[in-house]
């Protein structure tokens, strides 16, 4: 164990239940997503243009424009 108790990290987990998720070849992840919903709710998610999303900022704080601006930079 170490000193960090994250527990999404792999150190911080029991060797036993480590090799049962590398036994799984990533399949662990997670069971959802877009990618796994029918094509209908995907169809209908995707009409919306993004209005489905939680989304991270107020259209038009100072914030969005500021990300928008730096876009896929880093």
């Amino acid at each position: 164990m170490t000193d960090n108790t994250n527990p999404g990290n792999f150190a911080n987990r029991p060797q036993e239940e480590v090799s049962n998720i590398a036994k799984k070849g990533g399949q662990s992840s997670h069971q959802g997503g877009f990618a796994s919903m029918d094509a209908d709710k995907q169809r209908d998610i995707a009409s919306q243009g993004g209005k489905a999303s939680s989304g991270s900022f107020e259209p038009g704080s100072e914030k969005a424009k500021a990300a928008g601006q730096k876009g896929g930079s880093k």
